[in-house]
């Protein structure tokens, strides 16, 4: 067994992608020794793909919340992004969204977003994390059960690549593993609680593909992005375009039970042109595919309450462990980023050895979560199909309101403002129960509905471009070497 030594505290995350690596940042400066182990034989140096991290395929937007969360844990990752080629994007002004209720206008700008690959952003927390002098990495390293019992857990039993297990102990565990996470599993094998555990699945499932963007339009471009409308009693279109880096395009295409995309190349921009406006796929007739379609189907929401359960001290869960959410309103990665923040503020004011350290992270982890989980389940429940409990008259009266509100945001900047502090994981979900908001909300639009999306002359001018002509796929390693 390896043991912490004397009068050093050790903490294990088990888990070295994105969660994993910001709750060794928030811990590190509490401890002795982080220890994260990690499942893959190695961990690139670089922004290149994980075997284990198949959504990295599909496109994500790292909201204000979240990147302002990691920037707090990581100062200057921000800019490590940005001179690899991230861009930050406006909001609402970069945006060019359909909801339900109509064209957005694109207002003044009050929050941003990251538009980078996943693998750009893990990257950059990755590289600075290992600069932390007390902060270690274990690869080839699968956790195979938890130690201790249902009062506390000590370690982990851990089995290296030559299969040979070894128990190793902490004075506490961080479950940031993702939503492969076996928590469940392992609780029970030593005594633990039985966890309340709801799943709300509409059956989405994304076909993405990379685009290299067309000439003029590498910088300061917006993200383009075609809502589903759960209410119209069929399976939901989504089509975005998030601009990332290495001057090319990240192209999402997903669909609710029913009405799901494929892998075929051929049927991608036929599918983007089935959404509720054909915008997206204009765009993409004058651009130039990179990459194969890539297609994954693991999008259920899950929520497993472990700060409401009697959990044994010393055991933390993080992430998509915890709560997992459909990749579709992008808010997984600023809902673990701000969980991490919630660890360092209670190690900040708890001992991590002290009994009720693990309870209290807990809860406060639960928080931002609990706010993603309600923007993303107010949607998903509502589409045909949807594996979930009936809406109560509750989610019915709050689903009533927000559609209210998104209506009116069309035309308001008010609520627009509001929407979007909750959107981008600013503000919890209770701003848009304030006064302001809800007079804005009864009072309606101040300004018509638009007949359109808000295009600049720059944006249309892509859009009098002839069509590509059909052509065979250029693929991102033939295109970089000429």
């Amino acid at each position: 067994m390896t043991q912490t030594p004397p009068g050093k505290t050790r903490v294990v995350i088990l888990g070295g992608s994105l969660g994993g690596t910001l709750a060794a940042a928030a811990l590190a400066p509490h401890v002795s020794e982080v220890l994260v182990l990690e499942r893959e034989r190695t961990l690139p140096e670089s922004p290149v793909p994980r075997s284990r991290l198949p959504q990295a395929a599909h496109a994500h937007m790292l909201w204000a919340g979240g990147a302002d969360a990691i920037e707090s844990l990581l100062p200057g990752t921000t800019d490590r992004w940005l001179k690899a080629g991230a861009h930050r994007i406006p909001i609402p002004t970069g945006m060019v969204s359909l909801a339900p209720a109509g064209w957005f206008r694109r207002w003044t700008e009050t929050h941003y977003l990251i538009g980078a690959g996943r693998d750009l952003v893990d990257w950059g927390v990755r590289t600075a994390v290992l600069e932390i002098p007390n902060v270690r990495v274990r690869t080839g390293a699968t956790v195979v059960s938890l130690v201790g019992d249902a009062s506390r857990v000590t370690g982990v039993v851990v089995r290296g690549e030559d299969g040979a297990q070894e128990t190793v102990g902490a004075d506490l565990v961080v479950d940031a593993s993702g939503r492969g996470s076996k928590i469940l599993e392992w609780l029970a094998g030593i005594g633990g609680p039985r966890v309340e555990e709801t799943v709300v699945d509409a059956g989405v499932r994304y076909a993405s593909r990379r685009y290299r963007a067309p000439e003029g339009t590498e910088r300061d471009w917006p993200v383009i992005h075609i809502q589903a409308d759960p209410r119209q009693g069929r399976p939901g279109r989504i089509a975005s375009i998030v601009p990332i880096e290495g001057g090319q395009w990240h192209v999402s295409l997903s669909g609710t039970r029913g009405g799901e995309p494929t892998s075929d190349e051929a049927l991608f921009e036929e599918y983007a042109r089935g959404a509720r406006h054909p915008l997206v796929a204009e765009f993409l007739a004058r651009a130039e595919p990179v990459s194969e379609v890539q297609v994954y189907g693991r999008t259920a929401n899950r929520q497993r309450r472990f700060e409401k359960a009697e959990m044994p001290a010393g055991l933390v869960v993080l992430g998509d462990a915890a709560t997992s959410l459909n990749p579709v309103y992008g808010h997984g990665m600023s809902a673990a980023a701000q969980g991490a923040v919630a660890l360092r503020d209670t190690a900040v004011k708890t001992p991590v050895t002290a009994p009720k350290f693990a309870a209290r992270a807990q809860k406060a982890i639960a928080r931002p979560a609990a706010a993603a989980w309600l923007l993303a389940v107010g949607q998903d429940r509502f589409y045909p199909g949807a594996v979930a409990k009936s809406p109560s008259l509750g989610d019915r009266v709050a689903a009533r309101y927000v559609q209210r509100l998104s209506h009116t945001a069309i035309g308001n900047f008010v609520v627009v403002k509001a929407l979007t502090e909750v959107m981008t994981m600013k503000k919890p979900a209770s701003v848009l129960g304030r006064p302001a908001v809800l007079f804005a909300a009864a009072r309606g639009l101040r300004r018509p509905l638009l007949k359109g999306p808000a295009l600049t002359e720059r944006e249309r001018a892509v859009l009098n471009r002839e069509p590509r002509l059909r052509e065979p796929l250029v693929r991102a390693e033939e295109s970089r070497t000429g």
